[in-house]
């Protein structure tokens, strides 16, 4: 119960960050421009993301937002339906969760520009990121070591079923 509590938590401060990481940009930056934050590693640049990653979609706002919507709501029944079961689980879905929630409101409350300020400067192809991007792909690494970890289990768990039979 403790573990659903911190991630809980954990969502909404990733989301709490993301916004308010944002609204800084916005308020500091003009359009394009930037600043080192982390020398040889991260710089700060203001840019419009119009689209997903690396731009794909650029302007289907509302087919993001749909698209946004039933992954969320898959998440939700994935939390409902086996999250208290797994806490892995639970944690990868919270971020993304949180991520998703922070990039549609921009989507939704500033004409479909999502605010990305995080440009790694030592992979310049990387697209740039802000702090909901992060908990995405956090979230999303997560699910993808819980599901190899419960194939690796089934796995295993088949292999001793054969064992035990021969």
């Amino acid at each position: 119960m403790v573990s659903c509590i911190l991630a809980i938590v954990m969502g909404l401060a990733v989301l709490v960050a993301d916004q308010l990481t944002k609204l800084y940009i916005i308020s500091n930056f003009s359009l394009g421009e930037g600043c080192g934050f982390i020398k040889g590693l991260i710089d700060i640049v203001y840019i419009h993301n119009r689209g997903a990653a690396w731009g794909m979609l650029s302007g289907k706002t509302w087919f993001l937002v749909v698209i946004t919507a039933v992954i969320m709501v898959v998440c939700i029944y994935l939390l409902i339906k086996m999250g208290k079961k797994n806490k892995l689980l639970f944690w990868a879905i919270c971020l993304v969760l949180s991520g998703g929630i922070g990039n549609m409101i921009d989507r939704i409350f500033r004409s479909g520009n999502v605010i990305d300020f995080l440009h790694f400067e030592f992979w310049p192809q990387f697209p740039v990121f802000n702090v909901a991007d992060c908990g995405i792909v956090i979230g999303a690494g997560l699910l993808i070591l819980h599901f190899i970890i419960e194939a690796v289990n089934e796995y295993k768990a088949r292999k001793q079923v054969e064992n035990a039979e021969n």
